[in-house]
């Protein structure tokens, strides 16, 4: 660990926002941020010159086990700067000393806020408004075409009632949405939000006109929603997904928007980011982003300073805020 009177060392995988550049500059002893995210080689190459105490990356990283096993013995700390640590092999970290942690809380705002810009775009067919404007519009349109639906009124199912589902309810509410949630336990009516409990996935699912997916990636969820899900949806049923891409058979997805069975797709997760399936861009009832959940200045610079936080206790001896069993 550092002493009182040397800076902690730390490597961060890719850049910061400026905020954050400024207090690694200012408080850590640290190489040059990159302008691009390090590979894996680069960043064990970067670890291995400057010996660090700590990494610093986010969920575009894979920090898998040929990659723990090649880290200098220095580095006792990976900081994630992301709530979501699946793309972390902790059994790798655990088999070397290494701690985990990650920055909860801070993006649930934001998370939830594109949520509803995904049920919104998915809903109003905002992909094809905007692609209609892209072409430079030109004619009248039609009182029947491109019709969308109205989102007040409808029946919202939440996979998934943390903190994010429980943001999302909220904002749900104010469109005058009847919230629906399937959680692995039922919560204290104070926590619900005005949502209602239902035990079951499959007894919930013909209620949704519009589903929403978070609950944690990782083999316990991988493919939680297939084919069987999604025949139980209503007809012209909306999907939204911002929580993982691993959450979805894509496959069945598209089978279901083909088919009629699905109305649209609201999407910032996918299974094979960022080379993701070419038929995303081009879908017509897909309105998608490129996992951009708590791309907002604020909330990646309130995630880069809470990983911070954690670096300098953990290097300070203290038990760091955010640790992951």
């Amino acid at each position: 660990m550092s002493s009182g009177h040397t800076r902690p060392r730390l490597v961060s995988a890719q850049d910061m926002p400026p905020a954050v550049a400024d207090r690694i500059r200012a408080e850590f002893d640290a190489p040059p941020l990159p302008t691009a995210r390090l590979g894996p080689a680069e960043l064990v190459e970067a670890a291995r010159l400057h010996r660090p105490e700590a990494l610093l990356v986010s969920s575009t990283t894979a920090v898998d086990a040929a990659l723990v096993r090649a880290l200098p013995d220095s580095v006792r700390l990976v900081a994630t700067v992301s709530v979501g640590f699946d793309h972390v092999d902790r059994s790798a970290l655990r088999a070397r000393n290494i701690a985990l942690t990650n920055t909860p809380d801070v993006l649930t705002d934001c998370n939830a806020d594109l949520t509803l810009l995904l049920i919104l775009g998915a809903c109003r067919r905002a992909a094809e408004y905007g692609a209609v404007i892209r072409d430079g519009w030109n004619r009248p349109l039609r009182m029947t075409e491109l019709l969308g639906i109205r989102v007040s009124g409808r029946t919202l199912g939440i996979v998934g009632m943390g903190r994010i589902g429980r943001a999302v309810a909220r904002r749900a509410r104010g469109f005058g949405m009847t919230v629906l949630y399937c959680n692995r336990s039922r919560l204290p009516p104070g926590l619900e939000e005005g949502a209602t409990f239902v035990s079951d996935l499959d007894a919930m699912l013909p209620r949704c006109q519009v589903l929403t997916l978070h609950v944690p990636g990782g083999p316990a969820t991988a493919g939680l929603i297939g084919a069987r899900e999604l025949a139980l949806l209503p007809e012209g049923a909306v999907l939204v997904n911002a929580a993982r891409g691993t959450l979805l058979d894509e496959d069945a997805l598209f089978d279901a928007l083909d088919r009629g069975r699905l109305a649209a797709a609201g999407l910032d997760v996918f299974r094979n980011e960022p080379a993701i399936d070419s038929r995303f861009g081009s879908h017509p009832r897909i309105f998608a982003t490129p996992h951009m959940g708590s791309a907002t200045i604020e909330t990646r610079t309130a995630m880069g300073m809470r990983a911070l936080d954690n670096v300098r206790a953990f290097c300070a001896g203290l038990p760091p805020g955010d640790p992951v069993a």
